[in-house]
């Protein structure tokens, strides 16, 4: 007879299904066997990236800036010179303030771009746009023969519109930055600084019609302060509100600090005029609403010798348009801008530069330089020197008035000073207008003093190291981390 419990386990084994395969398998990776294999395991080295070609490595912006800054060491060119005879002005030089020179490349583009002509902005432009399409292009070919298939069409395409986009964007910020960002201003010192007067015979506030809308007399008065300038005369349109607000301000005598004095921007014979004191000393010379030169009136105030109303011709364009005083007690133009600082008045002073000089030599009017300054930009494109002795002590209207008759001396009363500009002609000749984006980045580096070319190099490195650092950085970051 069977034992009971024989039959109970010949009754298990019929009944129990056997291990499947999955469970095997199970069991056989025991934590015992796993042990065993993390032990002989051993850990792969991360493969190398691949190396990076040498001419690839080489920071070839940086290379060409350095060269550049050293090159033009060798062919240095004074910052400012005299705007007739274009030679040296040994009375008078550029003084870099501190901040200015701390951030020298930005100080010098800027500036660069501040002082071009409207015919020259239009041309680096189209330059600059032109060479980032034949890069691109370039790059986009070299990628098709090496058989880059890691992209999509639509994954190119979309590529190419962000690259433009962000071309767009770097332009519209630099030109942004040149004519908002407020920043240290290179400024014209002139010795003996008792005896010469520094002037500007044409700026605006926002009291004109076309001035920036935020621009104050003090904006006016401290923009010309920190470019050198002695006194500054505010010539609004169709308004003189700005001019005396500026004046209400005025110190007590100019050596204590910037003076504002009056004039005012009006028509005539389809040009423009700056009238000296109009409404002020010469009440009536102008039409009722301020637009326009009234030739009656403006003929019986010249009456007066010594007294003749002070008209300048600004932004000129048509020379033979407006009447030229000949002599005293007679009514017309006594002196003309042969530097406007407007972009188009840029253009048209130095495409008619040797025709202002031949007009001014041949009936002895004064020349004079004119910011044209509406609240954009932080630049001086030139500067007025006169004689006047003890300006220092004169109140207003005494100094407007010695200005005055300095300027009736005629030909020999002013010497004008200019940032030594990029292309002597503005766009005038063909080739030099094709050139424009060449000329102006070489005229940039010649004018570089030591100082600025020492920053330059500084701020060039700097910027290279920055960046190697962070992309060794990022690199490191990318790499797989191993418990």
């Amino acid at each position: 007879m069977p034992r009971p419990w024989h039959a109970a386990v010949t009754c298990l084994k019929w009944r129990v299904a056997p291990l499947s395969p999955h469970l095997l398998v199970f069991v056989a990776h025991s934590s015992r066997s796993r042990s065993h294999k993390h032990a002989d395991a051993r850990l792969e080295p991360v493969p190398a990236a691949p190396a990076v070609p040498l001419l690839r490595r080489i920071p070839w912006i940086a290379v060409v800036i350095t060269l550049l800054v050293l090159v033009a060491a060798a062919f240095p060119e004074d910052a400012v010179r005299d705007a007739i005879t274009l030679g040296v002005v040994p009375e008078a030089h550029i003084d870099l303030p501190p901040g200015y020179l701390a951030v020298a490349p930005l100080s010098s583009v800027l500036d660069t771009l501040t002082l071009l002509g409207a015919r020259q902005h239009v041309v680096v432009l189209i330059t600059v746009i032109v060479l980032f399409a034949v890069v691109r292009a370039s790059r986009a070919g070299l990628a098709r023969r090496r058989g880059d298939t890691a992209r999509t069409e639509t994954g190119r395409a979309l590529r190419e519109i962000g690259s433009a986009a962000f071309l767009l964007g770097a332009i519209v910020l630099v030109y942004a930055a040149a004519a908002l960002l407020p920043r240290p201003m290179a400024a014209l010192v002139a010795q003996p600084n008792d005896v010469i007067l520094i002037a500007d015979f044409h700026a605006h506030t926002r009291y004109s019609h076309d001035g920036r809308p935020d621009w104050d007399p003090a904006d006016v008065r401290a923009w010309h302060r920190a470019a050198g300038f002695d006194a500054a005369y505010i010539s609004d349109h169709r308004t003189v509100q700005g001019a005396e607000l500026g004046i209400a301000d005025n110190p007590t005598v100019a050596g204590q600090g910037e003076m504002l004095l009056q004039a005012l921007e009006v028509g005539w014979h389809g040009e423009h005029v700056n009238i000296l004191g109009a409404n002020r000393f010469y009440k009536g010379v102008t039409t009722a609403d301020l637009r326009d030169v009234d030739e009656q009136a403006l003929t019986l105030a010249s009456l007066l010798p010594g007294r003749e109303p002070m008209v300048i011709q600004t932004f000129p364009g048509r020379l033979d348009s407006v009447p030229l005083a000949k002599g005293p007690r007679t009514a017309g133009v006594r002196a003309i801008e042969v530097i406007d600082g407007a972009p188009r008045g840029l253009d048209q002073t130095r495409i008619l530069r040797s025709r202002i000089v031949h007009l001014a030599d041949s009936v002895n009017i004064a020349m004079v330089a004119g910011s044209d300054n509406h609240g954009w930009g932080y630049a001086a494109p030139g500067w007025t020197l006169l004689i006047v002795p003890g300006w220092r002590g004169m109140k207003t209207d005494s100094l407007a008035a010695s200005i005055e008759q300095s300027l009736r001396t005629g030909r020999e009363a002013t010497r004008v000073v200019e940032r030594r500009i990029p292309g002597e002609l503005n766009g005038g000749n063909a080739l030099e207008l094709t050139l424009t984006l060449p000329i102006v980045v070489w005229s940039m580096f010649t004018t570089l003093s030591v100082d600025e070319r020492v920053i330059w190099l500084v701020w060039t490195w700097a910027l290279v190291l920055a960046w190697r650092l962070t992309a060794g950085w990022r690199h490191r970051r990318r790499l797989p981390r191993v418990a």
